[in-house]
């Protein structure tokens, strides 16, 4: 059975939430000028109360609205499917499995959260969002997002990636949002998603009909993507695999890592692992402690993995991965040992696209070339060890609108750094 598929009546119903059965619960986010922890009316001028009652929920599961699941049915559940062709080509016995969120409207798995957040902010009569995006995936799921509510949208994009990507942009602009670079005083700025959140959350909080919607790092974003990992162990089980060995995704802030590895937190002996650029190194080489979300040093303190929130990494065409901080969710897995993180040069990323591409048929993303990266080196140490493990990772994106990095790999333009 190389693809599994579920039907639309086996569409989970309700988000489940890791923090009940986490090793170590995160640590509580702090107030930027007060640095004592913020509570839900030190949140309410930029989230609607749904998203903040679920950003401090401890109830195991949260149920999905009505109206949001009418939209996702537009694409979900979307396929498990067994990579036969890139276990052949690889020659291991190690059964893979990927989880395609490339078939969204958007390209990705961002419309999972994308959809809710609007979805809340409507409830609540909020008429605008402003957001950041750094390759574009998820500026473009909350453009259209936005326009399945009638909701207007501007987006902060990463001056680096709104170079390198305009056809994001025409994207996000077909959808009627306005998209604009960032930083918006620094033209010469390549950007960075720190600085681009700056942007966003200033521009939202100067309006009273503004709210700030975040695509990844927050506990509400990382609970609405979890129907990826839940939606996998209903598809391993009809492919006759109990349960993962390793369960592999890419991480930025850690959105479609968590969508697909945080319903396996409970589950014993199935490793998790996060695979991040080398040129962005936060989980391998950043420090665990309270940092700002963005550069200007206006969300709350958060505490995580982080590079400092000055950092800006070189503009890798991975922009997605270009954070310089993590999920507290993502930081407090690892942190406990429950997780691992393995970091990759771009080249190798490319190099692991490429190779799936011409076995699975599929352009990744670059972000997901970090999955692939980790999948094809978990294949081959099992091939070594002639061990029959169970490897799923998430294709959390395709690479149909990145061309150009594919170009400058094949042509020998790609800055390894």
């Amino acid at each position: 059975m190389t693809r599994i598929v579920l039907s639309e009546e086996q569409l989970p119903t309700a988000w489940f939430n890791v923090l009940p059965v986490m090793p170590e619960p995160p640590q509580p986010p702090l107030h930027p000028a007060t640095r004592e922890p913020v509570g839900p009316d030190d949140l309410a001028p930029l989230f609607p109360m749904g998203l903040i009652a679920q950003e401090v929920s401890t109830d195991q599961w949260v149920d999905i609205p009505g109206e949001v699941l009418d939209i996702l049915r537009l694409w979900r559940p979307t396929p498990l499917v067994r990579a036969e062709r890139l276990e052949a080509a690889l020659g291991t016995p190690a059964r893979i499995y990927y989880k395609d969120e490339s078939l969204s409207p958007a390209g990705s798995h961002k419309p999972n959260t994308a959809v809710a957040q609007a979805f809340y902010n409507k409830a609540e009569s909020v008429q605008r969002l402003t957001t950041e995006t750094g390759a574009g995936q998820w500026g473009s799921a909350l453009a259209f997002a936005c326009s399945q509510f009638e909701l207007d949208c501007k987006v902060y994009m990463v001056r680096a990636s709104y170079d390198q990507k305009p056809y994001r942009k025409i994207m996000m602009e077909t959808w009627g949002s306005e998209v604009v670079p960032s930083p918006v005083d620094q033209p010469d700025h390549p950007g960075s998603l720190g600085l681009a959140i700056s942007d966003a959350v200033r521009d939202a909080a100067s309006r009273d009909d503004t709210h700030y919607s975040l695509g990844s790092v927050l506990n509400h974003v990382l609970l609405h993507q979890t129907i990826i990992g839940l939606e996998a162990k209903e598809q391993l089980a009809l492919a006759g695999d109990a349960r993962p060995d390793v369960v592999i995704g890419c991480c930025g802030g850690g959105s479609n890592l968590s969508g697909i590895a945080l319903p396996f937190v409970p589950d014993d002996g199935v490793r998790l692992v996060a695979a991040e650029p080398s040129s962005c190194p936060t989980l391998t080489e950043g420090a665990f402690d309270y940092d700002f979300g963005d550069t200007a040093g206006m969300t709350p303190l958060l505490a995580m993995y982080t590079l400092g929130h000055d950092f800006v990494p070189p503009p890798i065409h991975a922009g997605g991965l270009r954070y310089h901080g993590d999920a507290p969710i993502v930081s407090s897995l690892v942190r406990s040992g429950r997780m691992e993180a393995v970091a990759y040069p771009q080249g190798k990323t490319f190099e692991a696209s490429i190779q799936f591409g011409n076995a699975e048929g599929k352009l990744p993303a670059p972000e997901t070339g970090h999955a692939i990266r980790a999948v094809i080196d978990e294949a081959l140490a099992a091939k070594e060890t002639g061990d029959e493990r169970v490897i799923l990772f998430n294709y959390s994106g395709h690479g149909l609108l990145d061309l150009s990095a594919y170009d400058d790999y094949l042509h020998g333009r790609l800055i390894d750094s």
